[in-house]
C-alpha cells in the first residue's frame, strides 16, 4: 500500500508569475453580443502539472472558460488542449498576492492544483504548498473572486488522527514538511471567509480509473490511492454543485468494490465538521 500512497501524495510544482493578456477579440464579441450568456470562467494553479492539466482538460470539456497559470506559456502551448475557451497567462504563485491578483481579476473561481518540485531548496514545499496558496487565496479576495477549490490530501492532519508513525506521514514530511505545508494553507483558507472545497486525494496514479470512488469526511482516510483523471472529476464537480460542496473538506480514493454514486450525491453526504 505504502507506494501508492507516497504515488499520490508526491504533487508536481507549476508556479505562477503574471502577466495578463488581453481578452481576445472572441471574448470581447460573446461578452457584447445581444442576450449572450456568459461563461463561467475559472483560474487553473498548476495548470501544466500533472492533476493541473486534467483540471483544464475536465474543465474545457463541461463548457466552462479556462485561464492557466503557467511559469511557462511555450511549454503550456505544447501540453494544453488548444481552445477557444482557453486562455494561458504567466504567473508565479510565490511572487506576493497582488501580482497574483492581476491574473485571477475577472475569473468566477480558482482551483488550486499546484505542488512543489523537489530541489536543493529545503523550503520549497513551504513556499509552494503553505505560501503560494496563502498568496492565491489572498489574490481571490483582492480581485473579488469568491469560489476556491484546493486540491490537498490525505494525511495532512496525519499527527491529530494517530498516524505519526505512518510511513508516508513520516516520508512525505521529511521532504520539507510537505503535510504540514498543506495543512497550514488548509487551515488560511477555513479562516479566509472565502467560498472553499478542499479535496484531499489518496495516492496519485497515473493510470485510466479501475474502481469507483469513495468519498470520507476529513481525516477519515489514512492509506489508498486514486487516478489523477477521477481527482480532477471531483474538483470540477465541485464547481458544478456548490450547494453541496461548498465550506466541505473530502477525502477521496478508490475501491473495485464501492458503489458507483453520484458525486453531487457524495458531497450533500459529506457533513462538515
Amino acid at each position: 500500500r505504502l507506494p501508492l500512497v507516497l504515488a499520490c501524495l508526491s504533487p508536481t510544482t507549476r508556479k505562477l508569475h503574471v502577466t495578463r493578456p488581453a481578452a481576445s477579440a472572441m471574448d470581447e464579441a460573446s461578452a457584447s453580443a445581444p442576450g449572450a450568456k456568459k461563461t463561467t470562467t475559472v483560474f487553473v494553479a498548476g495548470s501544466t502539472g500533472k492533476t493541473g492539466k486534467r483540471v483544464v482538460a475536465k474543465l474545457l470539456e463541461k463548457g466552462f472558460g479556462v485561464v492557466a497559470g503557467t511559469t511557462d506559456v511555450g511549454r503550456a502551448r505544447g501540453s494544453l488542449p488548444q481552445d477557444p475557451n482557453l486562455q494561458l497567462v504567466r504567473a508565479d504563485v510565490t511572487e506576493g498576492a497582488d501580482k497574483l491578483a492581476e491574473a485571477v481579476r475577472g475569473v468566477d473561481a480558482v482551483v488550486c492544483a499546484t505542488g512543489f518540485r523537489r530541489s536543493f531548496d529545503p523550503f520549497a514545499p513551504w513556499k509552494v504548498d503553505n505560501l503560494g496558496t496563502v498568496n492565491l487565496v489572498e489574490a481571490c479576495r483582492k480581485a473579488g473572486v469568491t469560489r476556491f477549490v484546493l486540491v490537498s490530501s490525505i494525511l495532512v492532519n496525519g499527527a491529530a488522527m494517530g498516524q505519526l508513525l505512518n510511513p508516508a506521514y513520516i516520508v512525505l514530511n521529511l521532504f520539507g514538511l510537505v503535510l504540514v505545508a498543506k495543512l497550514q494553507a488548509e487551515k488560511y483558507i477555513r479562516g479566509s471567509g472565502i467560498n472553499y472545497t478542499i479535496v484531499r486525494p489518496g495516492g496519485l496514479t497515473e493510470q485510466p480509473p479501475t474502481g469507483n470512488i469513495v468519498m470520507e469526511p476529513e481525516d477519515t482516510l489514512y492509506e489508498g490511492s486514486i487516478s489523477r483523471d477521477q481527482v480532477a472529476e471531483v474538483a470540477v464537480e465541485a464547481l458544478l454543485c456548490p450547494e453541496e460542496s461548498s465550506y466541505k473538506v473530502v477525502e477521496i480514493v478508490t475501491r473495485a468494490d464501492a458503489p458507483s454514486r453520484p458525486l453531487k450525491d457524495m458531497f450533500a453526504s459529506i457533513k462538515q465538521k
